[in-house]
């Protein structure tokens, strides 16, 4: 039933955006086909409360309280790969709040801020402008072809929401940096990736460019690397191996780590094993 319901949730899902689309834009379809469509919608809903309740049900009496019984019976329903890609939308809205306040997420007092933006910085901003260009010249070419104007609403809607994507994921490489903190090391990617090593892991750090990494997230046996517009110019090695884990859920093990930083010198001078922890403090801040 489990997989029933979980098919049965993401066929209905296009159909049913299809069809508000069509309603939307003053299509005019048939009583019994919207009769029918709205009858399967329900019957979807009722499946997907029915296994989720099982799924609670199932967990209480395993002895879990609501919360987590109502989260597990949640993520029975959702994979994770989709719970996932949602969890990148909310952390990157709520990223582009922090940067509206000129705040960052998750830098405790006393810590050392590698940031790594100043690469991507550009290109994003220039992608932002080729969507919003987009958007103007599609509303052109829509009005033109005396498009239905809740078709052009919808359209219209679609872009400033491809718009507000990217300027989330703007705001999540810049308030969400590398930090270093006398306990621990934490390197992310946006939204998209979040990797907390201990500092007594770390026996080795130099500064190296590679200008030709490819991909945004890439493992070569036991080797991760984290590229900023294609360029690494921090190694770190460890003492032992730490699970990684990647945007969509898949799990690495990592011994040696390959990441940007706006200030390569300041990260290597952070991360130095034989750097005293105890100096880090507010003023060693560097991006």
């Amino acid at each position: 039933m489990l997989k029933i319901a979980r098919a049965a949730l993401f066929a209905i899902l296009p159909a049913e955006v299809l069809l508000a689309v069509l309603l939307v834009s003053g299509v005019a379809l048939p009583r019994p086909v919207v009769t029918a469509a709205e009858l399967v919608v329900l019957t979807v809903l009722l499946l997907e409360a029915l296994v989720l309740w099982r799924g609670y049900r199932a967990l209480r009496q395993d002895g879990a309280r609501r919360r987590t019984a109502l989260r597990g019976a949640y993520e029975q329903i959702v994979p994770e790969k989709v719970r996932r890609i949602m969890g990148f939308e909310a952390k990157g809205l709520v990223s582009l709040v922090l940067w509206v306040g000129h705040r960052r997420h998750g830098v405790p007092p006393g810590a050392v801020t590698l940031s790594y933006h100043r690469e991507q910085t550009v290109l994003m901003f220039g992608f932002l402008f080729a969507c919003v260009i987009e958007l103007v010249a599609v509303e052109i070419l829509l009005r033109s072809l005396d498009a239905p104007a809740g078709l052009r609403g919808v359209v219209l809607a679609l872009d400033a929401y491809g718009i507000l994507i990217v300027l989330a994921v703007l705001a999540s490489y810049i308030t969400r940096p590398h930090v270093v903190t006398a306990d621990e090391l934490r390197v992310r990617y946006g939204a998209f990736f979040d990797l907390r090593i201990p500092r007594r892991l770390v026996t080795g750090v130099q500064h190296k460019r590679n200008y030709h990494e490819t991909g945004m997230i890439k493992t070569d046996g036991d080797c991760l690397a984290l590229a900023a517009n294609s360029q690494t110019n921090v190694i770190v090695e460890l003492a032992e191996t730490v699970v990684a884990v990647r945007p969509l859920g898949r799990r690495e093990h990592v011994r040696v780590l390959r990441f940007f930083a706006d200030d390569p010198p300041a990260a290597v001078e952070a991360l130095r094993p034989s750097r005293d922890s105890a100096a880090i403090g507010p003023a060693g801040r560097a991006g």
